[in-house]
């Protein structure tokens, strides 16, 4: 990330897809476990799109 390489963008838009995904996944139950982890992963997929928005 330091030397800008773009393959890290890559990686940090790669982690905010499947941490989307996973909190979609974990929105479809009703317990408050699944829950607890669909805002945990919307805060990573945030944070990740962060990361790979930095120049």
């Amino acid at each position: 990330m330091s030397l800008g390489s773009e393959k890290a963008k890559e990686i940090c838009r790669l982690c905010a897809e499947i941490c989307d995904q996973c909190a979609e996944e974990c929105e479809k139950h009703p317990h408050d476990h699944c829950r607890k982890c669909a805002e945990a992963c919307r805060k990573c997929a945030d944070e990740c799109r962060k990361m790979s928005s930095f120049h």
